[in-house]
């Protein structure tokens, strides 16, 4: 059977306004399956926002998991993203889940993965999925050369880059703000 593969998720953090977005596409083998799946979701009346790339069902486990952990963290998000990463790295069934997460807030931004890893990037920009090295150094670059954009401006810009380049990637945006 042909694994399902997709996407680009891109969140960063630039002049007091952090944001998250996602291309819409999901893929099995060579052939687009869906070009309209949401890989962002809002937790905690927006506070914290998260993309996911990879297994849609396995994301959706994480997700909840993840959501588990914040509950049981008084909705601190790096205590709740470490004890995550602690359990999709040791537990039997959740070690086998493809996906990877980035949740993100009003002060930090944290890349989850299932090898154990929870990583805060470097300059607030994190990137995950299929697409993710190219939409990384747009906003890099914009960031560097572009300031006067905004972080949501940027976000799409990136999302869009990744597209024209990453065959798994495509122009149906979803892009959500983390609310203070």
């Amino acid at each position: 059977m042909e694994k399902l593969r997709s996407t680009t998720v891109v969140a960063i953090k630039h002049k007091g306004e952090v944001v998250v977005g996602a291309d819409g596409q999901a893929t099995l083998g060579n052939t687009v399956a869906k070009s309209s799946v949401n890989k962002i979701r809002k937790l905690q009346d927006g506070k914290i926002v998260t993309g996911f790339a990879g297994s849609t069902a396995d994301a959706f486990t994480l997700l909840e998991k993840f959501e588990e952990k914040l509950g049981a963290y008084g909705n601190n998000m790096k205590r709740a993203a470490v004890e995550l990463a602690k359990e999709w790295r040791t537990d039997r069934m959740l070690s086998k889940l493809e996906a990877m997460m980035i949740v993100a807030n009003e002060e930090d931004i944290l890349i989850i993965s299932g090898t154990g890893d929870v990583i805060e990037p470097d300059e607030y920009i994190a990137t995950i999925g299929s697409g993710s090295m190219y939409a990384q150094s747009a906003a890099r670059a914009m960031k560097k050369f572009a300031q006067n954009l905004s972080a949501e401006e940027m976000v799409r810009e990136s999302l869009n880059i990744a597209a024209d380049i990453c065959i798994y990637t495509n122009r149906n945006l979803i892009i959500e703000k983390v609310n203070p």
